[in-house]
């Protein structure tokens, strides 16, 4: 049994899968959110008509920071290179350079990439990479409620 501090501790962390889906690319896409929180368990998901893979794994990582009420320490799981790179490493550059690559072109999806910023700047956020489709049951059911919201993206 853990002291009533380890328990405090737990109690102010969330864990967090994000995962994102699209049928083409550019298409119909959505986002899944799994949130653990102590002994609470909370699903998100969304969609869009048109969009790309890579901002659904985006939106997915802002929608699931953005719902936190209040700061937390985060760890947050997602299968996404692209996310995991742009915000532990990638960002700071295109942050110093005006948001402009290093081939002096505008960064795609500045705009989401400014938002996860914002939203992670809330939180104590530990940034982590998962295999997709490996048998890890949070990023699996994210990966669930990602293809829900591109189903119903489609108008299924």
């Amino acid at each position: 049994m853990g002291t009533s501090g380890e328990q405090a501790a737990a109690q102010r962390s969330v864990l967090i899968y994000t995962d994102g889906a699209c049928a083409g690319n550019p298409g119909p896409g959505g986002w899944g959110v799994v949130l653990h929180y102590g002994e609470h368990s909370k699903e998100l998901y969304g969609c869009e008509t048109r969009t790309t893979n890579n901002r659904m794994e985006l939106m997915a990582a802002i929608m699931a920071l953005e719902a936190l009420k209040r700061p937390l320490a985060v760890s947050l799981h997602t299968d996404s290179t692209y996310v995991r790179n742009g915000i532990t490493s990638w960002i700071r550059g295109w942050k110093r350079s005006g948001w402009m690559t290093s081939g002096k072109k505008p960064v795609k999806n500045a705009d989401l990439w400014q938002r996860l910023d914002a939203a992670a700047q809330r939180h104590e956020v530990r940034w982590n990479w998962v295999r997709g489709h490996s048998g890890d049951s949070g990023n699996e059911r994210a990966d669930a409620l990602a293809c829900r919201g591109r189903d119903e993206a489609r108008g299924g």
